[in-house]
């Protein structure tokens, strides 16, 4: 660590930025940001360890300062199995050199703005955008558990959907090089389909992914992709999270009627043929807004690989309950 600066030699410190010129302001301006940006990512990893005393490599609460990191992280020697470890060990940003970066990442994501994409994040932080994707992979399972698991009251009920893809998928170079243990893929390859794209009727098809989203006047969402729409599926989804004493308001789909009348919920169908219209207190509306909100969510990404997309979801929720990075990247 540096020596620590005394307040006299400070305030002559802050006399002399009368005497910068406009580079040097900005120069002295790009430093304190960086220094900045690292403090309050130490702060974030010091914090990890003042709540949890015990060591992660045997369990024991025993422990001594024992110097700092090479990122100047307080480190800790175990009074049990006498090993060291920081705020970083055994978690997955414990190889990541740059946590002051991570952390701006994690800001990026959540933040009120939109978020950037990898290569963006990449040019402004001055990193290669492999890293940036292997970072918010890292992330989105600091995310994992956004969505609520517990609701009351009047909830609403509803599916949304997301077309299926299958981009940066090797199934087509596994099939030609081993037929025999890798079938035909169902998908043809990009360039079969000619300008006019891939085959699509109306509505939905086979190639769309349902996710069952549900919501309550608390506040609290779920956003959770699911295999398909039958009675069983949604009945198992739903029946964890939702009391007995519930009024469920849902659209006319047959899953959501079979699921009341088994767990006897009152439910209050919305739109469809002879059912009832929409009151001020039972509507589906904050599902149709939360439908609304995801489409503009996901449209920056032009549809991500199918199986990362419960991660994006989790990072949908994260920014609709308004998660802090800080609390991610104590989770990450």
């Amino acid at each position: 660590m540096g020596r620590i600066v005394q307040t006299h030699d400070f305030r002559l410190f802050l006399d002399r930025f009368d005497d910068l010129n406009p580079a040097q302001i900005e120069d002295a301006r790009t430093k304190i940001r960086d220094v900045r940006r690292k403090s309050d990512a130490l702060t974030e990893i010091e914090s990890r360890t003042k709540r949890e005393h015990k060591c992660p490599h045997c369990g024991d609460d025993r422990r001594q300062k024992w110097g700092r990191t090479r990122t100047n992280v307080q480190r800790y020697r175990c009074g049990g199995c006498q090993k060291t470890y920081c705020g970083r060990t055994a978690s997955r940003t414990g190889r990541i050199h740059r946590p002051d970066l991570f952390l701006d990442v994690i800001r990026d994501m959540l933040g009120p703005r939109v978020p950037s994409s990898v290569r963006q994040l990449a040019n402004r932080l001055g990193l290669d955008k492999r890293t940036i994707w292997r970072w918010r992979m890292i992330i989105l399972a600091g995310m994992k558990g956004s969505s609520s698991d517990a609701f009351a009251g009047i909830i609403e009920a509803d599916e949304a959907f997301q077309r299926e893809s299958r981009k940066g998928s090797r199934e087509w170079v596994k099939h030609l090089r081993d037929p025999a243990n890798h079938p035909r893929p169902p998908r043809l390859r990009w360039y079969e389909y000619g300008k006019k794209g891939v085959p699509m009727l109306r509505g939905l098809s086979h190639w769309h992914v349902p996710i069952l989203t549900v919501a309550d006047r608390g506040g609290a969402k779920m956003v959770r992709r699911i295999p398909d729409r039958t009675n069983a599926t949604i009945c198992r989804e739903l029946d964890a999270m939702v009391p007995a004493d519930a009024v469920l308001c849902t659209d006319a789909h047959q899953a959501y009627q079979h699921f009341a009348k088994g767990k006897g919920l009152e439910h209050f169908v919305v739109g469809g043929k002879g059912k009832a219209q929409a009151t001020a207190s039972h509507h589906i509306q904050n599902i149709n807004s939360l439908h609304s909100r995801y489409s503009d969510f996901i449209l920056l990404f032009r549809g991500p690989a199918s199986k990362y997309l419960a991660g994006y979801l989790d990072w949908f929720v994260a920014r609709q309950i308004g998660l802090t990075p800080a609390a991610v990247f104590r989770a990450a």
